[in-house]
């Protein structure tokens, strides 16, 4: 807990001012000092990236009390000197710069200038794009900018309603704080959505600070929701698994996990997706046994209706792998018909695992933890049966069982060969024969040994 607010602002701009190439995003990710966060992100079509930066400061500036202390960090020298230092003799000057030339982006200038009018405000530069949790988190909000406005409120108690008050456009604002303003570094900030107000962000891979625990109210989890930059790229295959709250789809029960690994012509392209979902329903015990996936932890998480474009755009146009795929797809296809995507069924091509295992060993047990001790593949912690962790166990035993270990190892093949490699085994290899090059060495040697052998 602080004593103050604290703003990550950044900007972004594709085409940085040239003609139609030029749209633009801010970010304003604020912390204040009850624990509460509020993202926003909006943007311009025409713009450049020191306009962008300047509206990030602004906005954050517009979106919190005048009458609490204020530490704002950006990544721009721009917004950080302009403000602090350059900015008077520009107002001394009559918005000219030392050179007479009017000041670029003026009307912004005043705008900010007006805004820090009898305000307590710490402005703070960061290092961008270098790890740092709010800059990032800023960012992100940044590049949503770009494609359209809009913001999230996330309660750190969202039943503790006491030293809070509420604007007139409903946003809880922070009581009175003390004006005191002590200098503390960047703070590692949480990323949490909550049921209602859920924005899908493009994340490709998890916050740091997740520790995994699924046992209770855990804001860090990030949805990893990638966009589809390889969908139909020949042989793309997607291992997935989902967890839900039963086994009953047309009686009410709901998918609360989806995990999904990528691989193309065989081989992992690093692409994952993962994400928890609100049921709008409360699982029994005996259900969160299996997957430990509590109540609690999914109470904040999105609705399948807010992640669901995000992810059938995925997941279409692919081969979908599952161990007992028809559990897997009749879920899907029941939750995409809800969220309107009723046609996913035939946007995909399904192998079932599980059938390919009873085919290869009949008669013996081909659960995914009877593959993977037979194969000897795969032996993560499975405690729990969590939809990323068996998709990526998933994955080696399907590589086992349709040969793919040779396929693993030629990670460094050109992407002609590997994609000439058939799915379902090495019936593809043929079509390599022409690669072969004789060695004349190695023909040397085999007609010394002729000779020396068999004359």
């Amino acid at each position: 807990m602080t004593d103050f607010i604290i703003a990550y602002t950044d900007g972004a701009c594709k085409g940085n001012g040239k003609k139609g190439a030029s749209a633009g995003g801010f970010g304003a990710h604020i912390i204040y000092p009850n624990g509460d966060i509020l993202n926003l992100w909006g943007g311009e079509n025409d713009t450049t990236n020191n306009r962008m930066e300047l509206m990030g400061a602004i906005t954050a500036l517009q979106r919190t009390p005048a009458h609490t202390p204020i530490q704002i960090w950006t990544d721009s020298g721009y917004v950080k000197d302009g403000i602090t230092k350059w900015i008077h003799g520009w107002k001394k000057n009559g918005w000219r710069k030392a050179d007479k030339k009017p000041v670029l982006n003026a009307e912004l200038w005043q705008a900010l200038d007006l805004l820090t009018q009898g305000r307590s405000i710490d402005w703070q530069w960061v290092k961008g794009h270098a790890g740092h949790a709010g800059n990032e988190m800023a960012d992100k909000l940044a590049n949503q900018g770009v494609r359209g406005k809009g913001e999230t409120f996330i309660a750190k108690n969202p039943n503790q309603n006491h030293n809070q008050n509420h604007n007139n456009d409903g946003r809880t604002q922070p009581a009175d704080t003390s004006p005191s303003m002590s200098h503390q570094p960047p703070q590692k900030t949480q990323k949490a959505m909550t049921d209602s107000t859920f924005a899908i962000s493009p994340n490709d891979n998890q916050n740091p600070t997740y520790d995994g625990n699924t046992r209770r109210i855990n804001p860090d989890f990030w949805a990893i929701l990638p966009k589809p930059v390889n969908r139909g790229r020949p042989n793309r295959q997607l291992i997935m698994d989902t967890e839900t709250t039963g086994f009953d789809d047309q009686g009410g029960d709901r998918i609360v996990e989806v995990g999904i690994v990528e691989m193309v012509g065989r081989r992992f392209t690093g692409n994952k997706l993962h994400v928890y979902i609100n049921p709008e329903k409360v699982m029994d015990d005996e259900v969160i046994r299996v997957h430990g996936i509590s109540n609690e932890f999914l109470s904040d998480k999105p609705k399948f209706a807010e992640v669901a474009e995000a992810v059938y755009e995925f997941m279409v146009d692919s081969e979908i792998i599952a161990h007992n795929a028809s559990f897997d797809m009749r879920f899907l296809n029941m939750e995409f018909a809800k969220a309107g995507l009723d046609d996913f069924a035939e946007r995909v091509q399904v192998t079932d695992s599980l059938a390919i295992a009873k085919e290869l060993y009949p008669g013996q047990k081909n659960s995914l933890d009877a593959l993977v001790r037979r194969l000897d593949v795969g032996k993560q912690d499975r405690t729990f049966h969590g939809a990323l962790l068996d998709s990526e166990i998933l994955a080696e035993v399907y590589l086992a069982m349709t040969g793919g270990q040779i396929a693993m190892n030629m990670d460094h093949a050109d992407d002609h060969v590997s994609d000439t490699l058939s799915v379902g085994g090495f019936g593809g290899l043929a079509d390599l024969a022409g690669l072969l090059k004789t060695s004349v060495s190695d023909s040397h040697a085999d007609q010394a040994w002729r000779e020396q052998v068999l004359s």
